[in-house]
């Protein structure tokens, strides 16, 4: 249930001394999450246009532990940790080869078009228990 994104570090990412800005490190894991949900046949588009439903950060821990700079290559990893009917949390890490940059727990809830919690759509939690 791991996935795996890369992704380079632009100027735009940087701040004046070429070093990641912090806030991005939040876009990345969210980019890498995106594409976790896509792996698992998750079409978000299709989904909130079907249902209404979408998913929303409830909660994130994260860990700075490195600066990413101008034109790292990052591997965003994205693990499910742990999954109830209607949130899921994922691990997720940001690293440049082996060494760790970014580590972060992302608690997940499926909403309604009112933002109440739903429970998840019934395709992600059968892609979860595969």
């Amino acid at each position: 249930m791991s996935h795996d994104l890369t992704l380079r570090v632009y100027y735009e990412d940087t701040d004046l001394a070429g070093i990641v800005y912090y806030a991005n490190y939040l876009k990345f894991i969210e980019r890498g999450r995106s594409e976790w949900l896509r792996a698992l046949g998750i079409d978000q588009l299709a989904m909130q246009q079907a249902t209404g439903h979408v998913f929303a950060v409830r909660r994130i821990e994260a860990d700075y532990l490195r600066p990413a700079r101008f034109d790292d290559l990052l591997t965003v990893t994205t693990d499910l940790a742990q999954a109830s009917p209607a949130r899921i949390v994922v691990d997720q890490q940001v690293r440049r080869g082996d060494q760790l940059l970014f580590a972060a727990s992302v608690t997940i809830a499926c909403l309604d078009g009112r933002g109440r919690p739903v429970r998840l759509p019934p395709a992600l939690k059968d892609a979860l228990h595969d």
